[in-house]
Parts: C-alpha cells; sequence; structure tokens
C-alpha cells in the first residue's frame, strides 16, 4: 500500500463520521417540517390569499425559513450520500489491497447507529403507473423505514406525508419488509396522472 493511500482505519472512521452527519440532518428536516406541519402547510402551498395578503393562520417568516433551510439541507443530504457512497467504495478497496489481513465489514449499525427492523406501517393500495408502482413497491409490503422516519419516531401517517411534501422530485429511500424478505426501493413523489404525488395508500399498523 503506498504512503499516501489512507488506511483502512481512517477511511472507516470518516464514513461514520458522515453517516452521523446524514442523521443530523434528516432529524433537522424532521422538526422543521413539523413547523411546516403546525402551519398547515407544505413545500409548495401558497402564503397568501388570491388579493396577494398574508393568510393569517401561516406564520410566513417562519415557514419561508423553514423551506429555505430544508432545500439547503437537502441538497447537503444528497452531497454526504455521495461521499459516503464513495468512502464505502474506498473502504472496501483499501481492504483488497491489504493481503494477509482480516477484514470486518463497515457495520455503520454501530456507534449509536440503528438498523431498524420493525414495521409501522402497510401498503395497502398501488395505482398502476404511479410513482410507487415504478419504485416496485407492492400492496402487502409493510413499511420499516421511510425516508428518515421508523418505528421509533413515527407517531401518524402524517409523518409520511410531510417527508413526502418536502421530497417532490427528490429521492427517497424506502426500507419494505415483503414476507420474510427485507428489501430498499428508492421513490421520487411527484405529479402524475393521478392524484397525490405516490399513487399509493399507507396505513398505520
Amino acid at each position: 500500500m503506498k504512503d499516501d493511500q489512507p488506511d483502512q482505519g481512517t477511511i472507516r472512521d470518516h464514513v461514520l463520521q458522515l453517516v452521523k452527519q446524514k442523521e443530523n440532518i434528516e432529524n433537522e428536516i424532521k422538526e422543521l417540517t413539523g413547523i411546516l406541519t403546525q402551519n398547515g402547510v407544505g413545500m409548495n402551498d401558497p402564503l397568501v390569499d388570491n388579493e396577494g395578503y398574508p393568510i393569517n393562520s401561516i406564520d410566513v417568516y417562519q415557514v419561508r425559513h423553514a423551506r429555505h433551510r430544508i432545500i439547503c439541507l437537502q441538497n447537503d443530504h444528497k452531497a454526504l450520500m455521495k461521499q459516503i457512497e464513495n468512502g464505502l467504495h474506498g473502504y472496501y478497496t483499501a481492504s483488497s489491497s491489504q493481503s494477509g489481513m482480516d477484514t470486518q465489514p463497515l457495520d455503520t449499525s454501530q456507534r449509536n447507529i440503528v438498523i431498524h427492523k420493525d414495521p409501522f406501517a402497510k401498503v395497502t393500495i398501488v395505482s398502476q403507473g404511479s410513482p410507487a408502482d415504478y419504485a416496485g413497491i407492492l400492496v402487502n409490503d409493510e413499511v420499516i423505514e421511510f425516508g428518515s422516519v421508523n418505528s421509533t419516531n413515527f407517531k401518524t401517517i402524517t409523518d409520511i406525508a410531510t417527508v413526502v411534501q418536502h421530497s417532490e422530485g427528490n429521492q427517497i429511500n424506502i426500507k419494505l419488509k415483503r414476507g420474510e424478505r427485507f428489501l430498499t426501493v428508492t421513490l421520487i413523489p411527484k405529479k402524475w396522472s393521478g392524484r397525490g404525488l405516490l399513487g399509493c395508500n399507507i396505513v398505520a399498523l
């Protein structure tokens, strides 16, 4: 191994640090989307009435600040995901170049990074040709993770709606349980010929 090539331990620590940053961003996005929910708006709902006056029930300044911050955080999140992907690639490349050494898989479940396995919701309807259909989601799939929402922080189905609202046009990773199998699909909420941004119905378990 070249002297200027990072060793496995260094890469490992770097990737775990990036994963922790990713979690912090997801938690902040969830808090900010909570502000939007409290004001009864999503990322694109109007803040003024038909005559151009601010809607009294909305804290316009607070909502605008939250929306701007969410957009910035989404960009940071996307960049971090790319760095994590590259870091994992570098980790396993480094491990393959170290002959005669036992290589431990990079377990991102360490250091308070939890891998969730308990479903909290279930898919009851998937419309043909919808974003959910294209993502490969099927009826009776059980939801374990929906973006940053999981069994430990899920309260109501509105939590999922909030994630969808601020993720229109962006990828959401969804971890599902299908029978005895676990799988992850990528869903992009967007307008289509049917209702909503997903084209599926999800109910709490």
